[in-house]
């Protein structure tokens, strides 16, 4: 079943466009990949990149949204990625990327596309692990731009993934969120159980 991939919003993909067509942008980017590539270069798969707050007490961990990410394609592969930022005056251009994370992300969007039940995928920011996972929201007409993972939302995290979480195996959140927590806050927890059918 497809994914249902939210729109981004049309200052965010104006945005990325306009760098896309800057030169100078392009030329000094830190993206080796993006100077090089040959032919028309194009922004896709426009992802809401939620960042997770684990909040003291062992309150549920919040999420707030911190950017757009484009996957930047070349002819045959995305060769970096782009993320939009909220400022005060409005969505606009932060920096291209280049890194693990570009391939990462297409692999899972491909393991994703091919499961059963539609999910709205979008990033999930793990900064105090230094971890990135798609996460498949259950809810594929959900606002985007808000929400926690549920319990039947599926996380799917990215290579390179922390060690003992095993990436590109999809887990539910209500399975993964308090291995996640326990990573954080040290001290006995649950152990992860096994990964979520697909």
């Amino acid at each position: 079943m497809p994914l249902h991939v939210p729109l981004a919003p049309a200052p965010a993909l104006r945005s990325v466009l306009t760098a896309l067509g800057s030169p100078t942008a392009v030329r000094e980017a830190r993206t080796p990949a993006l100077r090089s590539a040959q032919g028309p270069l194009s922004p896709e798969h426009p992802l809401p990149v939620h960042v997770l707050d684990l909040l003291p007490g062992g309150d549920a961990p919040a999420t707030r949204l911190a950017a757009w990410r484009f996957q930047i394609r070349s002819t045959e592969r995305a060769v970096a990625a782009a993320d939009i930022m909220l400022t005060p005056d409005g969505w606009a251009f932060s920096h291209f990327f280049e890194g693990p994370y570009i391939a990462s992300t297409e692999l899972a969007l491909r393991q994703a596309e091919g499961m059963s039940h539609p999910y709205q995928p979008r990033l999930l920011s793990i900064p105090d692990l230094y971890m990135l996972a798609l996460w498949l929201h259950d809810d594929p007409e959900a606002d985007a731009s808000c929400g926690s993972p549920g319990p039947a939302d599926l996380l799917v995290p990215l290579a390179p993934a922390p060690p003992g979480i095993a990436a590109h195996r999809p887990h539910r959140a209500a399975d993964l969120l308090p291995v996640i927590t326990t990573r954080v806050t040290p001290g006995t927890g649950p152990l992860l159980g096994s990964p979520a059918p697909a």
